[in-house]
């Protein structure tokens, strides 16, 4: 769900732009003082455990779509409101610089939309007051289902919205919502249950990360330092491997252009547009995440799924979301801790 510029009026892109900037202001000066010094490491490799997810798109059955999972709420689940959104935003402007995913002046949109919502409406409004303080498996369950959803949905409409006062005739409110909503209802669910998946497996493991208490880095029976191993290795086998077998289908947003407008791409429409656009071919070396220009990268050995390229660009992605990551944590949490002082 990665806008385009083309997709985003200079007005509605700047006014978000201002928007995503303050959020992130205020949430930088709060997660400092929440943020134990702990928990800072389990920041950086959600973040790059988020990215690697997020190129691993999924084909839809019968729509000739594909979907992939945000990651939000998982974040502010497992970090809180504060430092979820940091991380996911982090996420957000490293693709929009170095892989050229989502378009620079749609940054603040894409935040919006993919950090704001689900950390500070879907996960507050909605998870919280179901799971509570003392979580059950049912609970947990039903939690995250409607508060993923919630967030996806909110998201797509995010984005409609966005179109429609940006003036993007070829994408009328009625139609371009009717496709958009569905298929990010179908994508909502899967994304459900993976983090209620996920979530299970670490409530099992560390309890004390979903009930907001304090966590050991050591321990016999759990440990956040093996967790943090653990979500690492994930990350580095779904960007260096998995995402090999990504879908090569439109994903949810392109469809929903494509069935609207009957052509996946719009065309930008300002000097902006086209100055951010060049500013951005220059900037992203990994752009489509392939660390060579796609004409210089050769054909994939037939019947094989092996793209080294990918994996490259995929690693060196998963490498620099927890260096960058884990950099803003120990800034905020120092920040916080000198003005305390």
């Amino acid at each position: 769900m990665h806008m385009a510029d083309a997709l985003v009026s200079p007005a509605v892109g700047i006014s978000l732009w201002a928007a995503g900037a303050a959020v992130t202001a205020y949430s930088a000066r709060q997660s400092g003082k929440e943020l134990s010094e702990q928990k800072i490491p389990l920041m950086g490799v959600m973040g790059a455990f988020v990215f690697a997810v997020q190129m691993i798109n999924f084909a839809i059955p019968g729509t000739g779509s594909s979907g992939h999972l945000g990651g939000g709420l998982l974040l502010a689940v497992l970090l809180g409101s504060h430092a979820g959104f940091l991380v996911m935003t982090s996420i957000l402007m490293i693709q929009a610089l170095l892989f050229a995913d989502g378009g620079l002046l749609a940054l603040g949109c894409n935040v919006i939309n993919l950090a704001f919502f689900p950390c500070y409406i879907a996960y507050p409004l909605i998870y919280r007051p179901i799971v509570g303080k003392n979580p059950s498996k049912l609970r947990l369950v039903l939690g995250v289902s409607l508060a993923a959803v919630m967030g996806l949905q909110l998201g797509a409409t995010g984005v409609v919205l966005e179109t429609v006062f940006s003036g993007i005739t070829e994408l009328p409110l009625q139609t371009f919502a009717w496709f958009m909503l569905p298929i990010h209802l179908v994508i909502g669910l899967v994304e459900a249950a993976v983090t209620t998946v996920v979530l299970l497996y670490i409530w099992r493991e560390m309890p004390e990360l979903l009930k907001g208490e304090s966590v050991q880095v050591h321990s016999e029976k759990r440990s956040l330092k093996r967790l943090v191993i653990a979500v690492l290795i994930a990350a580095v086998l779904m960007s260096g491997a998995l995402s090999w077998f990504a879908s090569e289908r439109p994903d949810g947003l392109e469809w929903a252009i494509l069935q609207t407008a009957g052509h996946a791409e719009l065309q930008n429409s300002s000097w902006l547009h086209e100055t951010l656009a060049q500013w951005q071919q220059r900037l992203a070396l990994l752009a489509d995440y392939q660390t060579r220009p796609a004409a210089d990268v050769l054909e994939k050995t037939p019947n094989s799924p092996v793209d080294l390229d990918t994996s490259a660009a995929g690693i060196t992605g998963v490498i620099l979301v927890l260096a960058i990551v884990g950099i803003v944590g120990a800034g905020c949490h120092l920040l916080a801790k000198g003005s305390a002082n």
